[in-house]
């Protein structure tokens, strides 16, 4: 009998043991409903950050191959954290290559910050033809607001100074490396019209349609511009003409005494569409991420802009404040449409330092432009 009682335990236990919740089942009240787990619904990035310009500081990722996208944002992530020593990431802009959904940048930057309970940047994603690691799917650059002033004068936002030549079948590849010296010598000559120097700059993003000679690019400007972060990308798999354009922002030597101004030298081409260069003294201003437009025609183009307006409206400044835009086009009739109808949003009188450039793709299948913007606040 002993023997029986015995087996019989063990077998007992050993039910227990492989399904618990059999017995955990016998324990609940009668009519108790179980718990329904709900996932958590992520914040959306916020269209616009306000931040000091003497505050602002610059960091970019490092190229990776380690995996598809979103395991590269997420190693990028971590590696603009570990660089930026405490600072608050306020902007961030995703230049993704490859065929990945550009949709996952904002959702994990989301995803991220929220886990660590930092407050979300703006971000704006773009995607481009290559970059200039094979395997890279993702370049991060970071502005983020730093614990002491880091440009005591403010700084200098230099439009993309670019160069180019014709694609023929004569001519269908070029080297980047001549066209890249006029583009690296335009930038010289905008900072010198401010008073800063090659040294004071402290971020740089070349846009090329090659990266078969970045090597020698890279160590061109790594000379010019010791003290400054870099970021190299191809626009587009198939470009339609060879180009280097690069943009520039530097610290000021000395406060221009005035929240903003646009500076256009005499030394470089004019344009009654853009300035040449915009300053912004210590004091706030506004960050966006990109405004994306849908389609082409030119009543599609306004409400783009209109939005944009909007927007800044409810961060209590306007499309007359913005001072530096960066407009990424997927199509030269969007790039047509553009330059026909952003003057009547921005002020004529002072036209804000602009990049406009063609690019690969946008998060939106459908969209056909997008703009961002740095806008003061009165």
């Amino acid at each position: 009998m002993l023997g029986t009682h015995t087996r019989l335990a063990a077998a007992v236990a050993v039910v227990s043991i492989l399904n618990p919740a059999a017995f955990a089942a016998k324990k609940k009240k009668k009519g108790e409903e179980e718990i329904t787990q709900t996932l958590e619904v992520l914040p959306d990035p916020p269209f616009a950050v306000k931040a000091d310009a003497s505050r602002l500081v610059f960091h970019t990722s490092p190229l990776t191959s380690k995996g598809l996208l979103s395991q590269q944002v997420r190693d990028s992530i971590k590696a603009l954290w570990r660089a930026n020593q405490g600072a608050t990431i306020v902007k961030i802009r995703a230049l993704v290559a490859g065929t990945g959904d550009l949709r996952r940048v904002s959702a994990i930057v989301s995803e991220m910050f929220t886990e660590k309970r930092l407050p979300l940047p703006a971000v704006s994603t773009i995607q481009v033809g290559g970059l200039g690691t094979v395997g890279a799917q993702v370049v991060l650059e970071a502005t983020s607001v730093a614990k002491r002033p880091a440009n005591p004068d403010g700084l200098v936002f230099v439009s993309g100074k670019g160069a180019s030549s014709k694609i023929t079948p004569e001519t269908p590849t070029a080297a980047m490396t001549p066209l890249a010296v006029k583009s690296m010598t335009d930038l010289r000559t905008a900072l010198e019209a401010v008073q800063s120097t090659s040294a004071d700059v402290r971020r740089v993003t070349c846009f090329l349609s090659s990266l078969d000679d970045l090597a020698d690019v890279q160590r061109l400007f790594y000379r010019e511009f010791p003290q400054a972060v870099f970021t190299y990308a191809q626009t587009q798999r198939s470009p339609a003409s060879h180009v280097v354009e690069c943009e520039a922002t530097a610290k000021l030597n000395a406060n221009p005494g005035v929240k903003w101004k646009v500076v256009n030298p005499p030394t470089l081409r004019s344009s009654p569409a853009y300035s040449q260069l915009a300053v912004a003294g210590p004091g706030p201003l506004l960050l966006t991420g990109t405004q994306l437009a849908f389609r082409t025609q030119e009543s599609d183009v306004r409400l783009a802009f209109d939005r944009l307006k909007a927007a800044l409206e409810q961060h209590g400044t306007s499309t007359k404040n913005v001072f530096w835009s960066g407009i990424y086009s997927l199509s030269q009739t969007a790039t047509d449409r553009i330059r026909a109808v952003r003057m009547d949003y921005y002020d004529k009188a002072a036209p804000p330092a602009s990049t406009l450039m063609q690019f690969e793709g946008l998060p939106s299948l459908d969209a056909s432009f997008a703009v961002e913007v740095i806008a003061g606040i009165p």
